[in-house]
Formats: C-alpha cells, sequence, structure tokens
C-alpha cells in the first residue's frame, strides 16, 4: 500500500510593522507580540502531529514563526532560500491600507501587466520552485508530516496550482491565507490527494490590519 505524506504550508505570524512598510524581503521586520503568540498557538495546535521535518523561509518573521514548533516537536529547523518571499519591485515603501501604492503615480508604471505580475516574481517561477520544495519535503517526511513555513503569495499560488487551477494570476483580496494558517497537502504515495486550509491562530487578537507578506 502506497503511504500517506502530508506537508503543511504555514504562513508566518503577524508582524510589527507601524509604518505600514510593503517589507517584502527587506531585512529587520520581526514578529509582533501577537505574531508570537500566533506561533505559539501553531506549534501547540499540532504537537501530537506526526511531523518529523521541519522548514522555514530565511527571512526573520518567518524563522520566528518555525521556532516554537522546533522546540516542540523537538526539531531543526531547515532554512530553504525556496520558501522565501516573492520578489516585488515596490518593497520598501508604504502602502498604509493598501491603497497607498496606487496614490503616486511614479508607481503606475509597474502595474502594465497583473497577469504576470509586472510588479515582480512572476507566478510561474514561484510556482516552480515552491513545487520543488514540496517535493523535496515530501521526500525528507516520506510516511510521516512535514511543516514548511513561508508567505502569503507563495503559499497562496502554489495552493492555485495544486488545486489545477490554469490561471494563477488572481484578486489578492480573495486569497485564502490568513496569518498563521496552514494549507495542508496530502499525498498518497506520489499522488496529490487533498488540500485543505485552517486557522488554527485564528481567536489570536491582531492589531490594525496592515498589508504584509
Amino acid at each position: 500500500m502506497a503511504e500517506t505524506t502530508v506537508v503543511h504550508l504555514l504562513r508566518h505570524g503577524e508582524v510589527h510593522n507601524p509604518d505600514g512598510i510593503l517589507y517584502g524581503r527587506l531585512p529587520g521586520y520581526h514578529l509582533s507580540e501577537a505574531g508570537n503568540q500566533m506561533a505559539e498557538t501553531v506549534a501547540k495546535s499540532v504537537a501530537t502531529r506526526d511531523i518529523v521535518a521541519l522548514f522555514s523561509s530565511p527571512l526573520e518573521r518567518a524563522r520566528e514563526t518555525a521556532a516554537p514548533l522546533a522546540a516542540t516537536l523537538g526539531l531543526h529547523v531547515r532554512s530553504d532560500e525556496r520558501l522565501i518571499e516573492a520578489g516585488n519591485l515596490l518593497q520598501g515603501r508604504t502602502v498604509g491600507d493598501g491603497l497607498g501604492i496606487l496614490r503616486s503615480l511614479r508607481n503606475y508604471r509597474y502595474f502594465y501587466n497583473p497577469l504576470r505580475p509586472s510588479w515582480g516574481e512572476a507566478y510561474l517561477e514561484i510556482k516552480k520552485r515552491m513545487r520543488e520544495v514540496v517535493e523535496d519535503a515530501r521526500e525528507a517526511a516520506r510516511g510521516h508530516e512535514a511543516v514548511l513555513v513561508s508567505h502569503q503569495l507563495p503559499i497562496w499560488t502554489i495552493r492555485r496550482a495544486a488545486e489545477g487551477r490554469r490561471r494563477l494570476w488572481h484578486d489578492p483580496r480573495r486569497r485564502q491565507c490568513a496569518l498563521a494558517s496552514l494549507t495542508t497537502l496530502t499525498f498518497d504515495g506520489d499522488r496529490l490527494v487533498s488540500v485543505a486550509y485552517s486557522e488554527p491562530a485564528a481567536s489570536v487578537p491582531r492589531g490594525p490590519r496592515v498589508p504584509g507578506a
């Protein structure tokens, strides 16, 4: 009989970002108090699961989200560049309520092709690297479970691909990938058999809504 392997894609917790910066891949952005609580809550929620491998994006917010899982599960965190946030030419700019970027005419040149997207890393490139790291995690945890800590767009992109959606472009406001949420891929041998979603830290109060990654 084929082995069942489960790969959980965990989005990092809330980031301390009072100035509303689109931080992207910039260093120095850490979890807020609520973000740390989210990470602890997720770790407790999966403590009894058969998780044998833990991977993380190299960015601080992801590594800090992975830390409580590593401590709870007794695992080493494997840093993997393929889990990093999507490249974005607008990183470092103030976005405020999410519309700030569109209020500046100088930014309009980045939005000529929303299908690519023209302002950052192509969806196909994100899908390629995320698919590779999911496959590597599946091999590392074959017959067991793995957790990969990443960011909203990479997780949403590989989920759309896993669900067989031919078009990867989408309305960012409709992503189902909340802070500290789990997108779970279950494999029967090498065959993907289900995609599930949960929010184990949904009850943790968060700060003012600021666009993040």
